[in-house]
């Protein structure tokens, strides 16, 4: 055979398009699919070469046989995608492994899904990156005094910033009694998390109020609550219950990522029960023994939508809690793949993706165990397990304690020198840095703490260390996929100009383009926002770009504020 012959056949056997995979974008199969059909033509042309070939015709019969092989490849490929893609449109699920009638390499060859996995759609995300740092929480669960607590406005996206206030300073609350409400909703309230004095409201710029700081009881007193029977309810009945006593504010809506409008009736609810970010806290240890106050929950939430609740499986590890696999009332998606695979905004893209004029709710699993806690318990207790991280912390575990609990009083035993660490509420990709004045905010479940990085490196990124993590492979970090790193806050650079790399595409598995995105927003074209994804993401979902972007601009701050400008003109 000659060698111009071979090397054509090389380079069509090499851009065969690969299964259709649910987390590749059609644009790149169309490409790949064209690729395929140049290098049938280059081996069209090839055939005058074989005539010179002393096996001419056995040579042009073997050609023109995987032609049509191809050919027939390519026809099933696409119609495999269109079929696909058409049941997505129709609202039908569909996976790897139960819904082609052309089998890919990875259900031949590579891993298929766990065998616990078997009950509901399957994700394979082959796109992300997993950062393993020191400082993992162990299992240990400790109990731990807090004087203080506080409800902080500026937590719940959407409402105004200077609410109406229904208490003042020195009044005494009970958990769960009104504390303000929004003026824009005025039906809808923000409650205690515990009994005790009101010992200040505090005010930042333009007199909006930041804290609302309860001094709690040493012996904690609830508001009693009507009993609520998700079953003979109606939805206006629960959604109006859910307003009047506090659990409203935790029900997210996507798109923008803000309090959900009560006047609008989503397409579908949900919730993921795992998280993929840096050192994030177990989730089936948060509902441990718990498992009954969480399908109470999920009860109510089916009445309020009159699609599905979708639910958001780990399929990564070992069988997740059975509260999670044994929940009624779900539809359950199972998915396996590196950060940001546990983000609710990735599960939304790959499960039903939010078309224009669709809106959908988010909680996460507190938010549910909350809300099963007052429906079964008839009170509103905010308990919830925080995860304490980092490798700057001196301890690391979960500690029992209530929403808005005050961070001086929770990292107490660490002794943090806030000189030399930082303290993060959540986790280094996403969290936002606070003090021991501050308090935890209402969606958060881990704390990270972190040495401050304030030392520059002679030589930098030259030096072929494998101390710090990195999706790059400028470092030979790639050939340790196990090892943890300790980490501080430098940033290994400044910001410099907003350059095309591919870097975020190649970690985002959803089909969106991160990079076009951005300097949409940054130029203020909307039609180019609201083509490009914007409304399916939140900030989350673009940290772990944020984190590996050679040019170091805030991604998440952008997204926001394209967000803002975008809610403001609908």
């Amino acid at each position: 055979m000659r060698k111009d012959y071979l090397c054509a056949f090389i380079s069509c056997g090499y851009f065969i398009p690969p299964e259709p995979d649910q987390n590749k974008n059609y644009n790149d199969l169309k490409y790949r699919i064209l690729t395929l059909f140049l290098s049938i033509l280059i081996l069209l042309q090839s055939e005058a070469l074989l005539a010179q070939d002393s096996n001419a015709a056995m040579s042009q019969g073997v050609l023109w046989l995987f032609i049509v092989f191809m050919l027939i490849a390519v026809s099933l490929l696409i119609g495999d995608n269109m079929v696909r893609a058409q049941a997505k449109l129709g609202g039908v699920d569909v996976s790897r492994d139960d819904d082609s009638f052309l089998p890919g390499m990875s259900a031949l060859f590579g891993k298929s899904r766990p065998d616990f996995a078997r009950d509901g759609s399957f994700f394979k995300l082959n796109k992300g990156h997993n950062i393993k740092l020191e400082g993992e929480a162990s299992n240990q669960i400790k109990m731990v005094e807090v004087n203080t607590f506080a409800v902080q406005p500026p937590d719940f996206r959407g409402i105004a910033p200077i609410p109406k206030m229904l208490t003042a300073a020195g009044e005494e609350v009970e958990a769960g009694q009104a504390l303000f409400f929004d003026k824009s909703n005025p039906d809808i309230f923000y409650v205690s998390p515990v009994s005790g004095e009101i010992a200040e409201i505090r005010r930042g710029a333009k007199r909006a109020i930041v804290e609302v700081v309860i001094l709690a009881d040493k012996d904690q007193r609830y508001r009693s609550l009507p009993v609520l029977n998700s079953q003979t309810s109606s939805r206006d009945d629960i959604i109006a219950y859910l307003k009047e006593y506090g659990f409203w504010p935790y029900i997210n809506q996507r798109p923008f990522d803000v309090v959900a409008d009560p006047s609008i009736t989503p397409r579908d609810i949900f919730i993921s029960t795992f998280d993929t970010a840096p050192l994030s806290p177990d989730m089936n240890l948060v509902v441990k023994g718990k498992g009954n106050l969480f399908q109470a929950g999920i009860d109510v939430l089916t009445k309020l939508t009159t699609g599905d609740v979708h639910l958001g499986l780990d399929a990564n590890g070992d069988i997740p809690n059975a509260a999670f696999t044994n929940a009624k009332g779900v539809k359950k998606h199972w998915f396996s793949g590196k950060h940001p695979a546990g983000n609710v905004g990735i599960q939304i893209h790959h499960i039903a993706p939010i078309k224009p004029n669709d809106t959908v709710w988010t909680l996460q699993v507190e938010d549910v165990i909350l809300l099963g806690d007052m429906v079964l318990n008839q009170r509103f207790n905010p308990e919830q397990l925080i995860a304490v991280t980092g490798n700057g912390a001196k301890q690391t575990h979960y500690l029992q304690t209530k929403r808005g609990a005050n961070l001086g009083d929770l990292l107490k035993s660490q002794g943090i020198d806030e000189n030399e660490n930082r303290i993060i509420c959540g986790d280094v990709l996403s969290g936002r840095q606070s003090s021991g004045d501050g308090f935890l905010h209402a969606h958060d479940n881990q704390i990270t703490i972190i040495p401050e990085g304030r030392d520059y490196e002679m030589f930098g990124w030259l030096l072929p260390a494998v101390d710090r993590p990195t999706v790059s492979r400028t470092y030979p970090n790639f050939l340790f996929p196990n090892l943890s790193y300790e980490v501080d806050t430098n940033t290994h650079g400044e910001p410099r100009a907003f350059v095309k790399t591919g870097e975020y595409e190649a970690l985002m598995p959803a089909d969106i383009y991160p990079q076009h995105l951005m300097k949409a927003i940054m130029i203020e074209d909307y039609e180019k926002m609201e083509g490009l994804g914007l409304l399916e993401l939140s900030e989350e979902d673009v940290a772990l770009c944020e984190f590996a972007c050679t040019s170091k601009q805030p991604l998440q701050k952008i997204l926001r504020e394209g967000l803002d400008l975008m809610r403001d003109q609908m």
